[in-house]
């Protein structure tokens, strides 16, 4: 698990909502992932959820590709939709 890893919650309000991994904590035996939509989690408040409660997808994307003004939220909201929904559809 790294940062910029795409996962799919699966409890809690955000159950089937994608997200990007904005960092990983380890906690004595537990595994923390912040993660951001660009929406209902903006980088300014990033979820706090175990490991556990997420699907891990083989998609990454590159959270250093923001460019000179920083990563914004509508960054992760344009990389979630190409790797999530590539063609723009539904």
């Amino acid at each position: 698990m790294k940062p910029g890893q795409i996962v799919i919650n699966k409890k809690g309000r955000d159950k089937g909502r994608a997200m990007v991994v904005l960092a990983v904590e380890q906690e004595a035996k537990v595994t923390y992932l912040y993660l951001v939509d660009g929406f209902l989690r903006t980088l300014s408040k990033p979820k706090k959820k175990k490991l556990m409660h997420v699907q891990v997808t083989n998609s990454v994307v590159d959270l250093a590709r923001a460019g000179p003004r920083g990563l914004q939220d509508a960054d992760i909201r344009k990389m979630l939709g190409e790797e999530v929904n590539p063609l723009g559809e539904g």
